[in-house]
């Protein structure tokens, strides 16, 4: 009965469904340890004021990323434009009006709810839509570069610029995984290296005009000088050094009451301190088989927009991962991206679990394609014509 009720209710990839559920778990742990403290100090003494509300994000995540797979993904394709016209104001409206946390303005508050909203998530999902839809529509004139590559590189350049106003990492990131599937979607290189540097001269624009540049540029120049070490960091380093390979257990972070965002930026952090360097390499891993289950994904889609949508939108939440884990441990400057699926956020998590519930309604497509064939053979009369 159960059996059923979940295969009804939860199609496609289910190794993928499994990665998602385990995340979630590990998530509500973590963030619970991580903000422990927080809770006692800003909720009067509620330590479990930021469990529950993150459990509850959690579930709504996970609706959406329900919701979002029980959609058929060619009808994505539909909406990718209209969804790319809404965020280009929404992005600028949140540069003038935003609401500033931390000295940037990435958010706008929802009346009435009074929960804060990130227009670059909306507009990292459309773009990477609008990519995939292009790129397959146009698969046969991809050397029009008037008719073709023009949208595709305007919209690119135009929304990463816009972002950048406000969250160089992001742009960064999201320029990167754009160029990497129009890679994928066999876009000439000789225009790929061309958009590069209208991209590379719009970014410095966008960073110049916006709120980060000094921002940007100290971090930079803290990573690269090895004689500092910025704070953040290196409490990080306390945390993975004390955490030692077994790590201290749940719960039993010393550095969540001093690391800066230990439930977000540095989540990763207290990872690698409670559970170890056990603990860190399997949420590492955790991250390369959601990887290679999108892949998967791509390999059976018999379509070339499930194929690059499905590329797109599992490069951008692993890249972020992978971005996020590396500056944990030194490897690269300070940002301030979010862990995927592990890190306390709002509509980051909506958007995350709209991102996989794509990837999910893809894998889900493709699954009943094959089904369909299998009945068709199997219940194909003998006498039939080879060709029926």
């Amino acid at each position: 009965m159960i059996k059923q009720l979940l295969q009804k209710n939860m199609k496609g990839d289910a190794v993928l469904w499994g990665i998602v559920i385990i995340f979630s778990l590990i998530s509500v742990a973590v963030v619970y340890s991580a903000t422990g403290t927080l809770a006692y100090k800003k909720m009067e003494g509620n330590t479990e004021y930021f469990l529950f509300k993150h459990s509850f994000l959690i579930i709504v995540g996970l609706a959406f990323m329900w919701a979002a797979h029980k959609i058929n993904y060619r009808y994505y394709s539909k909406l990718s434009l209209l969804a790319l016209i809404l965020s280009a104001p929404l992005l600028i409206i949140t540069y003038f009006y935003g609401s500033n946390i931390n000295e940037a303005s990435r958010w706008i508050t929802i009346p009435v709810i009074n929960q804060t909203f990130q227009p670059s998530d909306l507009a990292k999902l459309a773009l990477i839509s609008y990519l995939a839809s292009m790129l397959s529509k146009r698969q046969q004139v991809l050397h029009d570069f008037k008719g073709t590559l023009m949208p595709i590189f305007g919209w690119t350049v135009f929304i990463c610029a816009f972002i950048a106003l406000t969250n160089t990492s992001t742009a960064v990131l999201l320029f990167a995984t754009c160029l990497l599937l129009m890679f994928i979607g066999r876009v000439p290189i000789k225009f790929l290296a061309g958009v590069v540097v209208v991209g590379i001269v719009a970014g410095g624009i966008g960073l110049a005009v916006g709120q980060r540049m000094d921002t940007a540029i100290s971090r930079v120049q803290d990573f690269m000088d090895p004689n500092e070490v910025p704070f953040q960091l290196e409490q990080s380093y306390i945390a993975i050094a004390t955490g030692g390979v077994v790590g201290k257990g749940p719960g039993n972070s010393d550095q969540r009451d001093i690391l800066p965002h230990p439930y977000s930026d540095f989540i990763y952090s207290i990872i690698l301190e409670e559970y170890g360097l056990i603990g860190g390499v399997t949420v590492l891993f955790m991250y390369l088989a959601l990887l290679y289950r999108g892949l998967v994904t791509v390999s059976k889609s018999n379509g070339a927009f499930g194929g690059l949508l499905s590329a797109g939108l599992s490069f951008s939440l692993v890249l972020q991962g992978m971005v996020n884990m590396a500056v944990a441990v030194g490897l690269g400057p300070i940002t301030g991206l979010p862990l995927p699926l592990l890190s306390m956020g709002g509509t980051s998590l909506i958007f995350t679990g709209i991102s996989i519930g794509i990837i999910l309604s893809v894998s889900r497509s493709e699954d009943d394609l094959e089904r369909n064939a299998m009945a068709t053979t199997v219940n194909k009369p003998l006498n039939a014509p080879v060709n029926a």
